[in-house]
């Protein structure tokens, strides 16, 4: 079930059940049982509820669970935004099937409750709510009441995870056959509390036609491409991973990296740098080797060699101009590469001073090199047909490089992967992995805790190793992400970037022994 679905694609699936022979009043009344039934795991012992109804389905819903609420015997009180009248279709039916009294709507509905459930508005609600829903709205999130959402908190956009105005805060929402991407999305996600999912009756095959594109990082979304090793493998089989060093005084973002394309599997890892960063990495590395090299053509060079076959540049680099050039050095050649950081920004779409100076591969510096960089990063990106790239940029570093995007944190990150031809993977405590072909995963197993310097660059290490190993970009992002989420909630509060790597052996033996994967590792799974 990691598919999402939009709000349009959600009703889409409601349609093709009820053609299929699914009558739609059976979809409203299970529902509104999944919804009675998570209510009854909430109420407090002898507590009243509170039920607000809408004027949609999602009103409708609200009417089947307070009827069999209040059928298992519980105090169920109804407060509905419109006259019964002024109901339609399904809603309408069922609201007729409440025995009980209907209140009008206002802050005084939820007076006396020890459990209130939010039937207003379901995910496709496109406007800001107003008046007495508002007003409610506001009384209900400042009542500190436990709120059982229906679908979505209401005012809350299924599809974007946008609020537009107020929104309710929910404990708990209950959602049904899919969720969408509006519960993972911030500040959908914290809106929502824990999600569950209810079995309503459509039946999985209507996702045959609407062919989702958007999903939930999970295991099951990229396990069994996760390259595990085998009892005849060698290192020279596991992939050569390569990690750009920045400056002497810049040097620990490429050591975390490397360290954590070494955890993740990769055969070999290389730290290059000029030769003053070469040795302050060398005191620090011990299965981690370096090498003196520096400057583009030095790099190309080495990447001529395509055993070393994935590559990872940014972390500490410095922006600029010198930066740039190495990243299309790194482009030019058949490794796979993750940019990351300074790599990223070098290119930014910005102005950078005066002149129309052309450098070693084309590119303009001065006043216009701020709109042509750009375009000469995805040009070099394009080089080589099917090369796995893989962009990780933050807020701050994606605005710079792909400017004003329309559209949600989702919609960005997939024109950006179009925009570009590489894997994107905009992170935050929403992480949105994304690929050219439209794919797109949201990440939600992120902790607080991961915000803590250098956390970035141990997750650039890990696609890199994995890469390295020949599991796709896709995948080894999507995979990258959740173990990188994992290894910080094992972890726990304390953490720092050094952490990461060395949780990772812990989780890889569980996940392996789950996966019953072939190969030489045996391991108990953590209790």
């Amino acid at each position: 079930m990691h598919e999402l679905l939009t709000t349009q694609e959600m009703a889409e699936a409601d349609r093709r059940a009820i053609a299929g022979g699914v009558p739609s009043r059976a979809l409203m009344e299970n529902a509104g049982r999944a919804v009675a039934d998570e209510a009854a795991k909430m109420a407090p012992a002898g507590a009243a509820i509170a039920m607000l109804c809408g004027p949609g389905n999602n009103g409708g819903d609200g009417f089947v669970a307070a009827r069999l609420l209040r059928e298992r015997g519980f105090d169920v009180r109804v407060a509905c935004l419109v006259t019964i009248d002024q109901l339609k279709g399904d809603a309408a039916e069922m609201a007729r099937t409440w025995p009980g009294a209907v209140d009008a709507l206002s802050p005084a509905s939820i007076k006396g409750a020890g459990l209130v459930i939010d039937a207003l508005f379901g995910g496709g609600l496109s406007r800001p709510l107003t008046g007495i829903a508002a007003d409610t709205i506001a009384e209900l999130n400042g009542s500190g009441l436990p709120v059982l959402a229906v679908d979505v908190p209401s005012g809350l956009g299924g599809t974007t995870g946008h609020a537009d105005g107020c929104a309710v805060k929910a404990t708990r929402t209950i959602t049904f056959f899919r969720k969408k991407p509006g519960h993972l999305l911030m500040p959908g996600r914290s809106l929502c509390g824990e999600v569950a999912v209810a079995d309503i009756g459509i039946p999985d095959r209507v996702l045959e036609a609407i062919a989702p594109m958007t999903f939930e990082n999970g295991l099951a979304f990229w396990l069994s491409h996760f390259p595990w090793p085998h009892s005849d493998d060698h290192k020279y089989q596991r992939g050569h991973a390569v990690v750009v060093s920045g400056p002497a005084q810049q040097t620990g973002a490429a050591r975390l990296a490397a360290r954590g394309a070494l955890r993740i599997g990769a055969g070999l890892v290389t730290l290059i740098g000029n030769a003053a960063a070469t040795a302050i990495n060398a005191t620090h590395s011990t299965a981690v080797m370096v090498r003196q090299v520096s400057g583009n053509k030095a790099i190309a060079e080495l990447l001529a060699d395509e055993r070393l076959n994935a590559v990872l540049i940014g972390p500490g680099a410095t922006i600029g101009v010198e930066t740039a050039a190495d990243v299309l050095a790194v482009l030019m050649t058949r490794a796979a590469a993750v940019l990351d950081a300074d790599a990223l920004s070098s290119f930014a779409d910005v102005e950078t001073g005066a002149g129309e100076e052309r450098g070693q591969f084309g590119f303009l510096r001065g006043e216009k090199a701020g709109r042509d960089l750009p375009v000469t990063l995805f040009s070099a990106i394009g080089v080589i047909p099917d090369r796995a790239v893989v962009l990780t940029p933050h807020e701050g570093e994606f605005k710079r490089l792909f400017g004003p995007l329309p559209g949600s944190k989702l919609d960005r990150a997939r024109a950006a992967a179009q925009l570009s031809g590489a894997v994107v993977v905009l992170k935050g405590p929403d992480t949105v992995i994304a690929s050219p072909d439209g794919r797109a995963a949201i990440n939600a197993n992120a902790p607080p805790w991961l915000a803590t310097a250098g956390s970035g660059d141990v997750l650039a290490g890990f696609i890199t190793g994995l890469l390295a190993q020949k599991m796709p970009a896709f995948d080894a992002a999507c995979a990258s992400v959740w173990l990188h989420g994992e290894a910080a909630d094992v972890f726990g509060p304390g953490l720092i970037a050094e952490d990461l790597p060395e949780v990772l052996p812990e989780i890889l033996g569980n996940l392996h022994h789950v996966a019953g994967a072939p190969g030489w590792i045996v391991r108990e799974p953590h209790s």
